[in-house]
């Protein structure tokens, strides 16, 4: 196998060599390699840092993590090469890139790794005959603004790619169509199709929809999108945002994560029923169960920054409860395809989470709702009724702060079963920690408010 891919490599004129991976908070770490080294990378893997799971979204080092730090001498850990993964910007057309896993010094997967992580629970899933498949869609904020003007700028006065709130508008499209035309074509060459992209409400937002996958590649896909849209913007003078909430007077970001079990050849949607409730199979049910009835405690897994929870206010499309309904947009989890709409049949039967803001770590946003669905299953849960009208009046609500979420999860038994305890251990730490950054932190919001008046 290593010998036909470097000799793929040489045909296609290949020369360098792009490696990395993500990290907790969806951060891809990676470097360049030499082609000669890549072989030795096949087989046997490469030391990379493990100082990323050791440091936050700013680099800034954890002080309270356990799987690295101080205490360990930041050794590194084994990357190994995802082969499958071989993509091709075309901007950078003589270069390789690859996705790796990372592993621990004895081999076995690190228990901070993302992708390492998804794929545990996806074998659980396939143990079961069941073959997960996900659809990520996103929705991203561009501006005219460069690294350099926001720090100048000090983030403040930023000058949106276009003004007003405009909506699924072609006009806006074809202003920018050099941009919009790049995205498209790009994203496609490098192996991410898109199935729809349109401008969303508000002053230069767009909204991304990836087609659905299987599960891994759909986080793949998923991830790099984020990634790939940054240096596409680039080329183009702008700068892309995924924040969930960048602007307290304009709509969040959401991200949300359609989902489906089919059978283990991928051939038929074990979610659909068209005799039953809503379209939907028992295995449907009970999935759906156990995704609405841990949703609180994994919220931190959902909404993983300070500025997530932002979002989680009524009036702005994200779910502020526990709660599920038939093509209901305000409820936490939205049954697609089912008994009704306009996409209804047993194929297309789906569940759309839409705690998610566009800020996630899909391999773990992808895992945990995935393996919150498997629990459901496992333990027959019951559905609740379904939430009818408003549902951010209605049932349990979510945790309001990154704080409360921290505190449900490091509660959570349920967690540790659908996750691991070594996985779940790992991202309460970095949460705390994110969550006390912000405590100390001095806003521009309490200057203005106390500043002269106390």
């Amino acid at each position: 196998m290593t010998a036909e891919l470097l000799e793929t490599l040489a045909q296609r004129g290949l020369r360098k060599v792009k490696v990395g991976g993500f990290d907790v908070d969806g951060v891809l770490r990676g470097k360049f390699i030499h082609l000669d080294k890549l072989a030795g990378a096949l087989s046997k893997g490469f030391g990379f840092c493990d100082v990323v799971f050791g440091w936050d979204i700013t680099d800034a080092l954890y002080d309270n993590a356990a799987v690295t730090g101080w205490h360990s001498g930041y050794p590194d850990a084994l990357a190994r090469v995802d082969a499958s993964t071989l993509r091709v910007l075309p901007y950078e057309p003589d270069t390789a890139h690859f996705l790796v896993d990372f592993h621990t010094q004895d081999g076995k997967p690190h228990p901070a790794c993302p992708r390492s992580l998804l794929k545990r629970v996806i074998a659980r899933a396939e143990a079961r005959g069941f073959r997960p498949k996900f659809g990520a869609e996103f929705e991203f904020w561009v501006f005219k603004e460069t690294p350099r003007s926001l720090e100048d700028k000090g983030y403040v006065g930023l000058e949106a790619l276009s003004p007003g709130m405009f909506g699924y508008s072609l006009v806006r499209a074809g202003q920018h169509a050099e941009f919009v035309h790049d995205v498209i074509d790009t994203l496609d060459a490098y192996g991410i199709p898109l199935e729809g992209l349109h401008t969303e409400t508000g002053p230069g937002v767009w909204e991304v929809c990836i087609p659905y996958d299987d599960a891994l590649p759909a986080a793949d896909k998923a991830a790099l999108l984020k990634t790939t849209l940054k240096l596409i913007a680039a080329r183009h003078g702008l700068m892309v945002t995924f924040m969930a909430k960048w602007n307290a007077a304009l709509p969040g970001s959401s991200g949300h994560l359609h989902q489906s079990l089919w059978d283990s050849t991928g051939s038929t949607n074990l979610f659909g029923d068209p005799k039953a409730e809503h379209g939907l199979s028992t295995l449907a049910r009970q999935y759906l169960a156990g995704v609405v009835e841990t949703g609180p405690e994994l919220t931190a897994f959902y909404a993983p920054f300070v500025n997530s929870y932002k979002r989680y206010v009524p009036g702005v499309w994200a779910p502020i409860t526990a709660s599920w309904g038939a093509e209901n947009r305000t409820s936490m989890v939205r049954v697609v395809g089912g008994g009704s709409g306009v996409a209804s049949s047993a194929s297309a039967t789906r569940l759309e989470l839409r705690q998610t803001g566009a800020d996630i770590n899909p391999y773990v946003a992808m895992a945990t709702s995935l393996g919150a669905g498997l629990y459901g299953i496992e333990q027959a849960l019951e559905l609740p009724p379904e939430t009818q009208g408003d549902a951010c009046t209605q049932g349990r609500p979510v945790p309001p702060t990154l704080e409360h979420a921290v505190d449900a999860l490091r509660a959570s038994e349920a967690a540790k079963q659908i996750l691991g305890e070594g996985f779940v251990d790992h991202y309460v730490r970095t949460r705390d920690w994110e969550a006390r950054q912000y405590r100390k932190a001095v806003s521009a919001w309490e200057l203005r408010r106390y500043f002269e008046a106390v």
